[in-house]
């Protein structure tokens, strides 16, 4: 029996001709985080809102917990959505948020402890204008898992947060994990598809170009890794005999390697022949550099 709790298969979204989605295929498994990585207008949006039941596909076949979200009328008591630019009515303090929705989706959670696993029974009282951004995004995210949900929909929930505020949305969404939620995650920040996603797909132009765990797509498509060595004249001089490829760039030098493994034997190396060095790090792209490298840079703001 599958554990996936979303499956996709040849998603289609047309508008006027145009392609927003291109034929998808992914299936999340259950307790997973997967992340929808891509440039503007790459299709992230229009998918999630698809599996949302928002908006409707051209074509294909959706399954979110068993059921069709053109068709379901339960899927809203099931899943929980946090969605882009996140916003609510001004005057309305978290604690009257809650309680509107805990009434709407006649849930019996305890506000008190979600509150608190969002970390904001501090500002419980406090109208939402006041609240910075981060604490409004907390809100939306609190206001998300009202209904205890099994799949979380999380729609750039960091966008235009500083990076403290951004790392105390990461702690929340590392404690839903935790407790066995499943999320769908979509963002424009690489560091934070790397650090929380247990899978990412990448897409382009409607299109999935790639997918997997990060460290697979990294491992896949990163160029030559390199061990940084800050050293002297003498560390050159070694390097060459030992037949390394390297360059020397400003106090240190960059030693090319064939694969990660290869920086054992250039340590042990320089340390047999008792070479004076001061430090040595290696260096492997990231994400992001490889997200680069395949469809360009990420731009802030998502229009799609």
């Amino acid at each position: 029996m599958s554990d996936a709790v979303i499956d996709v298969s040849n998603l289609v979204k047309t508008y006027s001709g145009l392609r927003a989605v291109d034929g998808i295929s992914f299936s999340i498994n259950r307790g997973e985080v997967f992340s929808l990585l891509g440039p503007n207008g790459a299709g992230k949006t229009t998918t999630v809102e698809i599996l949302e039941g928002v908006r409707n596909r051209t074509s294909g076949e959706i399954t979110v917990l068993g059921e069709d979200p053109e068709k379901s009328r339960s899927l809203i008591f099931k899943v929980g959505i946090l969605p882009q630019d996140f916003a609510f009515i001004y005057n309305s303090t978290p604690k009257e948020a809650l309680d509107f929705y805990k009434g709407t989706l006649r849930t019996s959670s305890d506000l008190n402890e979600i509150l608190e696993m969002v970390e904001l029974e501090d500002k419980a009282t406090t109208p939402f204008q006041k609240l910075s951004g981060g604490q409004k995004q907390k809100l939306g995210l609190a206001l998300s898992l009202v209904n205890d949900p099994e799949i979380l929909f999380l729609d750039e929930p960091t966008s235009g947060l500083d990076p403290r505020a951004r790392r105390n949305i990461w702690k929340v969404i590392k404690t839903l994990k935790e407790r066995g939620k499943s999320i769908l995650l979509t963002t424009h920040y690489l560091e934070e598809a790397e650090l929380l996603a247990d899978k990412v797909a990448i897409m382009n132009r409607g299109k999935i170009i790639d997918a997997g765990t990060p460290m697979e797509i990294v491992e896949r498509h990163h160029e030559d890794d390199n061990l940084i060595i800050r050293g002297d004249g003498g560390v050159e001089q070694l390097l060459s005999t030992g037949g390394f490829q390297f360059q020397r760039e400003g106090s240190y030098v960059k030693v090319n390697l064939r694969n990660i493994k290869d920086a054992t034997d250039v340590i042990n190396y320089l340390y047999e022949h008792k070479a004076k060095f001061e430090d040595f790090t290696l260096k492997r792209e990231s994400l992001e550099d490889v997200f680069v490298r395949m469809v360009g840079e990420i731009e802030e703001d998502e229009t799609e």
